[in-house]
């Protein structure tokens, strides 16, 4: 049979607990940079792979429409190469993406180095 101990000196002192909160912090201070960073490089890879498919369907659609270098798009004509429905991409960030012309590269509209680094496509 379990008895219950009735010793007043049973439980945690301030200095384990202390201990412990330290540990945690210390942690959490190495922790939570990375995450910071890993969710900006999910953000700028997602913006890379939307740009790339505005390219692709642009460079399908003009091929199909038989269009030369200079012509305008519109997002209407894209529409329907996109493979994500009937809509294009946006930005994680939320702004729009600029088309442009067949043979201007499509660009984000939050595009800066605090947002974004650099894309290489």
């Amino acid at each position: 049979m379990k008895t219950k101990r009735n010793d007043p000196r049973a439980g945690f002192t301030l200095v384990e607990i202390m201990i412990v909160v330290a540990i945690i912090g210390l942690l959490s201070a190495l922790a939570i940079p990375n995450l910071v960073r890993a969710r900006q490089t999910a953000l700028t890879n997602t913006c890379i792979n939307n740009l790339r498919v505005i390219e692709a369907s642009k460079t399908q659609w003009a091929l199909e429409a038989k269009q030369t270098t200079g012509a305008p798009v519109i997002a209407a004509n894209l529409e329907p190469y996109i493979s994500r429905g009937n809509a294009l991409p946006k930005c994680p960030l939320g702004t729009d993406y600029t088309i442009g012309d067949i043979g201007v590269i499509a660009s984000c509209g939050s595009f800066d180095t605090n947002r974004h680094p650099a894309v290489i496509y």
